[in-house]
Protein backbone atom coordinates (compact mmCIF):
# COMPACT_ATOMS: atom_id res chain seq x y z
CA UNK A 1 0.00 0.00 0.00
CA UNK A 2 1.20 3.48 -0.77
CA UNK A 3 2.02 5.80 2.07
CA UNK A 4 -0.32 8.64 2.91
CA UNK A 5 1.10 12.06 2.29
CA UNK A 6 1.81 14.22 5.35
CA UNK A 7 -0.55 17.00 4.26
CA UNK A 8 -3.45 14.52 4.16
CA UNK A 9 -2.50 13.28 7.63
CA UNK A 10 -2.55 16.86 8.89
CA UNK A 11 -5.91 17.46 7.23
CA UNK A 12 -7.43 14.45 9.06
CA UNK A 13 -5.49 15.18 12.28
CA UNK A 14 -3.65 11.87 12.25
CA UNK A 15 -0.27 11.11 13.74
CA UNK A 16 2.55 11.24 11.22
CA UNK A 17 4.65 8.32 12.47
CA UNK A 18 1.99 5.55 12.44
CA UNK A 19 0.60 3.78 9.38
CA UNK A 20 -3.03 4.87 9.08
CA UNK A 21 -4.30 2.04 6.86
CA UNK A 22 -7.28 1.29 9.14
CA UNK A 23 -8.47 4.91 9.06
CA UNK A 24 -8.85 4.91 5.28
CA UNK A 25 -9.91 1.24 5.00
CA UNK A 26 -12.32 0.54 7.87
CA UNK A 27 -12.92 -3.11 8.63
CA UNK A 28 -16.42 -4.46 8.99
CA UNK A 29 -17.20 -5.32 12.57
CA UNK A 30 -18.55 -8.73 13.38
CA UNK A 31 -22.19 -8.76 14.48
CA UNK A 32 -22.45 -9.06 18.23
CA UNK A 33 -25.22 -10.89 20.07
CA UNK A 34 -28.13 -8.78 21.24
CA UNK A 35 -28.42 -8.45 25.01
CA UNK A 36 -31.27 -7.25 27.19
CA UNK A 37 -31.34 -5.70 30.67
CA UNK A 38 -34.40 -7.63 31.84
CA UNK A 39 -36.02 -10.95 31.05
CA UNK A 40 -39.27 -9.20 30.17
CA UNK A 41 -37.62 -7.05 27.51
CA UNK A 42 -36.01 -10.16 25.99
CA UNK A 43 -39.37 -11.94 25.84
CA UNK A 44 -41.01 -8.88 24.26
CA UNK A 45 -38.30 -8.69 21.59
CA UNK A 46 -38.67 -12.40 20.86
CA UNK A 47 -42.44 -12.15 20.52
CA UNK A 48 -42.08 -9.26 18.07
CA UNK A 49 -39.79 -11.47 15.97
CA UNK A 50 -42.32 -14.35 16.00
CA UNK A 51 -40.32 -16.59 18.33
CA UNK A 52 -42.15 -18.92 20.69
CA UNK A 53 -40.83 -19.65 24.19
CA UNK A 54 -39.99 -23.25 23.28
CA UNK A 55 -37.75 -22.06 20.41
CA UNK A 56 -35.28 -20.13 22.59
CA UNK A 57 -33.79 -19.90 26.06
CA UNK A 58 -32.31 -16.99 27.97
CA UNK A 59 -28.66 -17.02 28.97
CA UNK A 60 -27.12 -14.78 31.63
CA UNK A 61 -24.18 -12.81 30.25
CA UNK A 62 -22.03 -9.80 31.11
CA UNK A 63 -21.43 -10.63 34.77
CA UNK A 64 -24.99 -11.97 35.15
CA UNK A 65 -26.43 -8.49 34.61
CA UNK A 66 -27.85 -8.99 31.12
CA UNK A 67 -29.70 -11.68 29.18
CA UNK A 68 -29.04 -13.08 25.74
CA UNK A 69 -31.42 -15.10 23.57
CA UNK A 70 -30.04 -18.49 22.55
CA UNK A 71 -31.89 -20.44 19.85
CA UNK A 72 -32.70 -24.10 20.58
CA UNK A 73 -31.75 -26.60 17.89
CA UNK A 74 -34.54 -28.78 16.59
Amino acid sequence: MKKIHTSIKRKHRLSTHINQYRFFHPLQKKPRPKTFKTEESAHIWASKHNLKKDQYTLKKVKKNKKYQIVMNNG
